[in-house]
């Protein structure tokens, strides 16, 4: 008979295992692979496999220190909605009203850096555009188009540049947006406004915010924005792909600028977290908001968050303007910080109706399905995240090793 955990058969379980090992890590296309499910607040299963070192064969541990880079996102989202629970903002306020420098943003219509031509808004950017990506920012990796070519001269998204957030701010305001707001989706910078936001709303700053908001109340003790002298031993190595399908050394955890503070505090990709100290993070979301009696929102605010905010209720195929992982996103909309699910069948993957989730470019990731009570939350440092197919293959195995399923 087979045996389980929490709903999960062992047996199936054990070959998510073997398929890393035999997929990905014998095979010298992941350095490692740390995997934590957990069902009802309880873990059902953990792999920790492969080297956080390869070049100096330091084994990974389960309480190995990782960039998350993008999912920093989902903090900063949460960082923000508590500030509106607070009334101290609101979703659909302009954010002119808290970069008065970007009163006169317009749209991009034709021309370069230094002689583009613009157009008016159709509307003023809100908040809520800056949560979900409809805001007309961009990102410099894009390669899509002038404005993205611009941020990239300009070196707007460089997180260990001479700038910090404030000047990253006002360095935006020198660039028109790449469509007006509302009008479509595109992945940005959108996240690291949203932190200047709240660090401007909350009067200090941003990792300030975080630590008494979010880290401390949900004791994510190796969470932050640097790596700390005490964290050092465990931080792990990063890694980028190849063209031969291997792996070279992306930033040495030895050497790593992430081992000091950064100029600019991203609340799109700056934070550095483990397996353990994300997995509270998210059982707090699946929780409505609360985790071991600490009360970080409140469950209506989280379903809201969690509800698909993009115009017309479509999907990311529709809406998007830029697709940037091995993800495809039909039956996917995008929430107030992650994606979200509405149409399992659309989107050809085992999943529930109102399951949300993101990644990091080192192709870390995460998911929370409220209907089957599951977390999960992958650890690896390869870039980019499109590299592999590993997040689908997952969401596949995991749910294939899930027996007893609630619906």
């Amino acid at each position: 008979m087979d045996r389980t955990q929490q709903g999960f058969s062992r047996e199936r379980l054990a070959r998510i295992d073997r398929f890393l090992e035999d997929r990905y890590i014998g095979a010298g296309r992941l350095p490692c692979a740390q995997l934590l499910v957990s069902r009802r607040g309880e873990t059902a299963h953990q792999s920790v496999l492969g080297l956080r070192d390869v070049e100096r064969g330091a084994a990974l541990t389960e309480d190995t220190v990782f960039r998350i880079y993008s999912m920093t996102k989902p903090v900063t989202s949460v960082a923000l909605m508590s500030l509106v629970e607070e009334g101290l903002i609101a979703l659909d306020d302009p954010v002119a009203r808290y970069i008065p420098a970007w009163a006169d943003l317009g749209v991009f219509s034709a021309g370069v850096a230094g002689g583009f031509v613009t157009r008016r808004p159709a509307r003023p950017m809100q908040v809520v555009d800056l949560m979900r990506h409809t805001s007309g920012l961009t990102y410099g990796f894009q390669y899509r188009s002038n404005v993205d070519a611009a941020y990239r001269q300009l070196q707007i998204d460089t997180v260990y540049g001479e700038r910090d957030l404030e000047q990253m701010v006002g360095a935006l305001a020198a660039v028109p947006l790449d469509f007006s707001p509302g009008e479509a989706w595109n992945y940005s910078v959108s996240t690291d406004v949203l932190g200047y936001i709240v660090q401007k709303v909350a009067a200090k700053p941003l990792d300030a915010v975080f630590q008494e908001r979010v880290f401390d109340p949900l004791k994510m003790a190796d969470t932050g924005f640097h790596v700390r002298d005490d964290q050092r031993g465990r931080f792990a190595a990063c890694y980028e792909a190849t063209p031969d399908g291997r792996m070279k050394l992306q930033d040495d955890p030895q050497t790593s600028p992430y081992l000091a503070p950064p100029p600019l505090l991203s609340g799109g990709g700056g934070l550095v977290s483990t397996a353990a100290d994300y997995q509270r993070f998210c059982q707090m979301l699946l929780n409505g908001g609360e985790l071991q009696g600490a009360r970080i929102l409140a469950p209506k605010t989280l379903r809201l968050m969690r509800a698909n905010h993009l115009p017309g209720g479509g999907d990311l195929t529709r809406h998007s303007r830029s697709m940037f992982s091995e993800s495809t996103y039909a039956g996917v909309g995008f929430g107030l910080g992650f994606a979200v699910v509405f149409d399992p069948p659309q989107a050809l993957l085992p999943s529930s109706p109102g399951e949300f989730y993101w990644g990091g470019m080192a192709s870390t990731a995460f998911w929370v399905d409220p209907v089957e009570e599951v977390t999960v939350v992958f650890m690896t440092q390869l870039m980019p995240s499109s590299a592999t197919t590993i997040r689908r293959e997952l969401r596949n195995l995991v749910y294939g090793a899930l027996i007893e399923p609630n619906s």
